[in-house]
């Protein structure tokens, strides 16, 4: 999958279209799919599909394994027989182009209840079966972040570290006390996770079969609000009063901020990792690649060295770096998972000889960044005659990144002069599909553009302005937006530089 010229789109599933005010896993993902497949795509890249916590960010979930809930289908539950269809009737207005997730939180959950009650009640034999057997193949995570969320539910959503001193601790007897206490909730979100893994695995199965793959994103870090902290405080660095994170994890001064990120989450023990041969991030893994083909190991300079900031920081400028044993985790893996890793490496920031040793040392592509080529020198690691090798995933911009038309118009015109005279002309289509002829003619194997590129879309379509917590991860585009042009346009320059070969529309399907 990595190893042969290819390209690919980046979307999340919560911005595709649909009448229930978030992408979820329905119909429009099936025909997402088939825009790939048409257009010549091989790759649907996603950001991490866990449930999140304050400010919906996917990058700060209530587990690591879990997958968010809010994109279980309404109408796949209908097709199961688990809702009757009326109960999709009186559908709030949600807005199209964005998502008001609390909105939308208040219109499912009450769905999913009425799901999990006629689960319980109807008796559906085959999907009982596989309820339970997915409740036995998963429980070595499940188990503790069914709990999580029920005694999160019942504390009003507060912090683990704020609950009663033996919840926190997690003293057996009183674990039992409580599992008995709410094994109602505890069961609604072991349904919860069953229904969105049964969704995901039918909606991967039918990406697979169309020779798409989906490349998923594991960042390092984990939220310090997440059954993962709570059930394994014994690997993260926390205050051992409060637990709190006692060193957190971010970045120094970078393109993003001045001020470098702070992140907040916990950063690793690495020394008790190492003494159980890293058997919780090997689980990750092998947890990840059930639902995912590739994975991009975000952050991935964290395995080298990683930026630790003491507790009571307000910013990340006062922190170091403190070296961490990723070319021991990383062997493990290859132990566990076999030679050839489907691993991405997120290498953006300050990077060091080091991270490109062990990034290099295992095969991993890198990633190359158009919207970072055009503001330095003819050295530039970004421009595309710089790429040293076939071994990498060049992007127009990421998740992190303005879209290219919102780049290239909030630029000064002698910043825009650098593109144009670099490009030699603007593409008639405009800048976005010069930048992705770019991206597609460069020696990198793969090439992936956001929606909002091939879509041509301008800053009020960001996904994610890092650094700030609130108003990001909400962007959705319209169904009409994927047209036959675009489909035609995208398969044919995928084609021209032989990223896959392109099969015309025959003529009745083009009526």
């Amino acid at each position: 999958m990595l190893n042969k010229r290819s390209s690919g789109i980046l979307l999340h599933p919560t911005s595709l279209p649909n009448r229930f005010g978030i992408g979820d896993l329905g119909d429009a993902a099936y025909r997402f799919i088939d825009f790939l497949s048409g257009s010549n795509q091989s790759i649907w890249q996603i950001l991490p599909l866990g449930p999140t916590g304050y400010g919906d960010s996917p990058y700060l979930c209530y587990s690591s394994l879990a997958v968010n809930p809010l994109l279980i289908s309404p109408e796949k539950l209908v097709e199961e027989g688990l809702l009757e269809p009326h109960n999709l009737d009186n559908i709030p207005a949600f807005p199209l182009d964005t998502v008001d997730f609390e909105a939308v939180r208040q219109f499912k959950i009450p769905l999913f209840k009425k799901a999990c009650d006629n689960f319980q009640k109807k008796s559906l034999k085959t999907l009982t079966v596989d309820f339970h057997e997915f409740c036995q193949a998963q429980g070595y995570w499940l188990e503790d972040y069914a709990l999580f969320m029920a005694l999160k539910e019942f504390h009003a959503g507060s912090s683990w570290n704020s609950w009663e001193t033996d919840l926190v601790k997690r003293k057996p007897e009183v674990l039992a006390t409580w599992k008995e206490r709410l094994k109602e909730t505890i069961f609604y979100h072991q349904f919860l996770q069953f229904i969105v893994f049964r969704q995901w695995a039918a909606l991967k199965i039918y990406a697979n079969n169309q020779d798409i793959y989906i490349f998923g994103d594991i960042p390092i870090y984990v939220a310090h609000d997440s059954s993962d902290v709570w059930a394994n405080p014994d690997i993260f660095c926390l205050n051992e009063e409060t637990g709190e994170a006692a060193l957190m994890a971010g970045v120094p001064p970078d393109y993003f901020s001045e001020t470098g990120q702070l992140w907040g989450n916990p950063v690793y023990n690495w020394e008790k990792l190492a003494e159980t041969d890293f058997a919780w991030w090997i689980q990750r893994f092998k947890a990840t690649l059930q639902y995912v083909d590739i994975v991009r190991i975000d952050h991935f300079r964290g395995f080298d060295a990683f930026w630790g900031v003491a507790e009571g920081e307000k910013t990340a400028m006062n922190g170091e770096w403190i070296d961490a044993p990723g070319r021991a985790f990383l062997t493990t893996l290859k132990e566990n998972l076999g030679e050839n890793l489907p691993i991405v490496a997120e290498d953006l920031g300050v990077i060091t000889p080091g991270v490109e040793a062990l990034r290099d040392d295992f095969g991993f592509p890198g990633m190359k960044i158009l919207h970072f080529a055009f503001d330095s020198d003819r050295a530039n690691s970004f421009l595309p005659f710089n790429y040293t090798n076939r071994n990498a995933v060049v992007y127009t911009g990421t998740h992190d990144n303005d879209t290219t038309v919102g780049w290239f118009q909030g630029r000064s015109p002698e910043e825009q002069k650098r593109v144009t005279d670099y490009l030699g002309c603007v593409c008639e289509q405009g800048i976005h599909w010069s930048l992705i002829r770019l991206a597609m003619g460069s020696v990198a194997n793969l090439a992936i553009f956001p929606l909002q590129d091939i879509l041509g879309l301008g800053n009020e379509s960001r996904m994610n302005l890092p650094g700030t917590a609130e108003g990001n991860w909400g962007w959705r585009y319209r169904e009409e937006a994927l047209n036959r042009w675009m489909t035609e346009h995208l398969g044919w320059l995928t084609e021209l530089y032989g990223r896959r070969v392109y099969h015309p529309p025959k003529a009745e399907e083009q009526e």
